[in-house]
């Protein structure tokens, strides 16, 4: 059984750019299971983590930048929509394929805000 408050606070002790890293990693993670239907009860696990994760960062990330704030809340709206249609998406290569494609978009993308790529160079 998952310790949703224990993860929550866990997560939560990290700096902002150190969670959004974090959530990149989980849909970056999505990303590649999805591909594969092995991968399927991860990836149903990987979405709703996801989702928890932009819920948690949201508040923070809305004083600081309403503009990626909102932009994590269109991607917490489409993980919505995949967790609900997965029971069936998960049985198709084209699906599977898409969500794969989508969230390492969305991986790409919320690694770029967290600033940790900058911190490397």
């Amino acid at each position: 059984m998952i310790n949703r408050e224990r993860i929550r606070q866990r997560f939560l002790k990290d700096g902002l750019p150190r969670r959004l890293g974090g959530l990149a990693a989980d849909l970056a993670r999505m990303a590649s299971s999805a591909r594969h239907a092995a991968g399927s009860g991860s990836v149903a696990l990987m979405l709703e983590e996801s989702q928890y994760f932009i819920e948690w960062t949201g508040p923070e990330l809305a004083e600081t930048n309403l503009e990626v704030a909102g932009e994590l809340i269109e991607i917490q709206v489409m993980l919505s929509l995949w967790r609900r249609a997965w029971p069936e998406a998960q049985h198709s290569r084209q699906q599977r394929s898409l969500l794969s494609l989508q969230a390492k978009q969305w991986a790409d993308k919320t690694l770029e805000w967290s600033g940790l790529l900058m911190e490397r160079q």
